[in-house]
């Protein structure tokens, strides 16, 4: 039994999980070297295949908690609900997908460098399912603040943070936008109380499958040309559709601002709201953002290979969108509740 830095949580997300790959992800965790910690399962919709995998495999594991109520959150709240149910002595938080598998060394290797940052990160080998065939393995990489505000590196699943990180990330920033990500945001609150760090070892299997709310983002330059622009102006429409009400021009006009320059704007916002943090990552992307300080960070940030081409031209277009729509009013703190 390996030695960590006290009782920790595991907050499992699922909804609707595969049987297979759920009960293979339950017993990666029951293979943990370290052991001290409670797995809070909280489960988006219906609980009957999460209860029955559990009952078939960890009924005698009385670490697991299941968290059901029957409501259709999404994954973004639905990781809040889990981080609220987090005992407040707890002194360390892993973030779990329902679908990928851990090696059993993972809390052993990632644990430890708590020490030194709020927030750590691993690497993970990417599988496709089915077929479990290895395409190969994510590059994270910790860019400072300001780089993980633009574009977040931080994988939820691949995560571990420390406990006393929970409560000022609580509630989650609320915005009308698939970009919502609970990872962005907690490696935003850890670059502010403590740091971030990247380890460059292999934790875990992150399976790829057409069920993944989010794929690897080092693939979103893949394809070719006319097929990425014809799947991203539909994906946009039905997104717009989701997340405004209809596809009229002026929605997804709205849309674009809030997927990139919004989110960020939000963030930003509720960082000074909550800590009164003034550094570049929020200044720079908040309400007071400036065009020039925009436009020079993206050069250096498509320069040094943080960021693509399709991204920086994307992210224009974002601000130009917010322009037109009025952006800087239309996003705002969200109001503080209890744990």
């Amino acid at each position: 039994m390996a030695q960590t830095r006290g009782r920790g949580a595991i907050v499992l997300a699922a909804y609707d999980p595969d049987p297979e790959l759920f009960a293979r992800q339950v017993m990666s965790l029951r293979a943990q070297t370290v052991t001290d910690w409670e797995c809070i399962v909280t489960v988006d919709g219906d609980d009957a295949t999460v209860r029955r995998v559990l009952a078939e495999i960890a009924d005698d594991d009385s670490r697991f908690r299941v968290l059901a109520d029957g409501q259709r959150l999404g994954f973004y709240l639905n990781f809040e609900r889990g981080l609220r149910a987090v005992g407040e002595e707890t002194e360390w938080v892993a973030l779990c997908d329902q679908d990928d598998a851990w090696y059993p060394e993972k809390l052993e290797t990632l644990l430890p460098h708590l020490e030194g940052a709020a927030l750590v990160s691993g690497q993970a080998r990417l599988v496709t399912y089915p077929g479990e065939i290895v395409t190969g393995r994510t590059e994270r990489r910790d860019l400072g603040p300001v780089m993980t505000m633009l574009n977040n590196q931080f994988t939820g699943s691949l995560c571990v943070l420390r406990g006393e990180l929970i409560a000022p990330s609580l509630p989650f920033p609320r915005m009308s936008t698939r970009a919502a990500a609970h990872d962005h945001w907690l490696a935003v609150v850890a670059g502010s109380r403590g740091g971030t760090h990247v380890v460059d070892v292999v934790v875990q299997d992150y399976v790829q499958h057409d069920n993944n709310v989010f794929g690897d983002p080092s693939r979103m330059d893949s394809g070719r040309r006319s097929s990425v622009i014809v799947t991203a102006w539909q994906n946009a429409r039905a997104f717009t559709r989701r997340y405004e009400g209809s596809a009229s021009p002026w929605a997804m006009l709205r849309m674009l601002f809030r997927v990139y320059v919004g989110w960020r704007q939000l963030l930003a916002d509720e960082l000074r709201e909550r800590s009164g943090d003034s550094a570049a990552a929020v200044d720079g992307f908040g309400r007071r953002r400036r065009l020039g300080w925009t436009i020079g960070l993206l050069r250096n940030a498509r320069r040094r290979g943080h960021v693509p081409t399709r991204f920086v031209v994307e992210y224009l277009a974002s601000w130009i969108a917010g322009v037109i729509v009025g952006g800087r009013r239309s996003t705002g703190a969200t109001p503080r509740q209890t744990r």
